[in-house]
């Protein structure tokens, strides 16, 4: 049975973004709690980042901008240009306000969520994972989720976090340098577990 909280946040998140949208969030939701268990991480907080990652996706710029600029991590030349990019940080901003979330780890994971970050904490970075990975996406067969969940869990996420950077680089997009700093993070962090 999921808490208060979460229903509370999911039945706002179903008005405020599309139909599809609220599904894959409620897929990543499942897929973060079950990566956390596999991990030894808290899965009822895992329920509420996946469902609050996505709820200021359908937000206008505006409202992204205005959000995000209250975090106090200014924005980058790549986040003015790209707008979408902050729908994480406005959605960490907004369930703070609207829902008093005050937990760090929730809102590192739902700010970060989009370009992963170098600095956030294993949590974190399962939310990156869960929204890449859960069953809606093409690639994710039950296959292709139990060899991730059979990983220790930063070469499961620097696995994705590279299909991830090989996909953005076929389609002809930009990589945030973030994402980048991160995957190099991780390598360190992998070979050195490796030795």
């Amino acid at each position: 049975m999921q808490s208060e909280l979460f229903q509370k946040i999911s039945d706002y998140t179903k008005t405020v973004v599309k139909e599809s949208r609220y599904e894959h969030s409620l897929r990543t939701a499942k897929t973060f709690a079950d990566l956390c268990k596999n991990y030894g991480l808290p899965e009822e907080k895992a329920w509420i980042a996946g469902i609050a990652h996505d709820m200021c996706k359908d937000a206008c710029d505006e409202e992204l901008f205005s959000l995000a600029q209250k975090d106090g991590r200014g924005l980058s030349d790549m986040e003015k240009n790209m707008p979408f990019l902050l729908h994480g940080r406005a959605a960490a901003v907004l369930i703070q306000e609207k829902f008093g979330v005050t937990d760090g780890e929730i809102i590192d994971a739902i700010a970060n969520h989009t370009s992963g970050s170098p600095s956030s904490c294993d949590f974190a970075l399962l939310l990156f994972v869960a929204d890449k990975i859960e069953p809606g996406r093409p690639q994710s067969t039950d296959e292709y989720r139990a060899r991730l969940f059979s990983l220790p869990l930063k070469t499961c996420v620097l696995s994705v976090l590279e299909e991830n950077i090989a996909y953005l680089e076929k389609k002809g997009k930009k990589i945030d340098p973030v994402t980048l700093e991160l995957r190099e993070k991780l390598r360190e962090k992998v070979r050195s577990e490796e030795k």
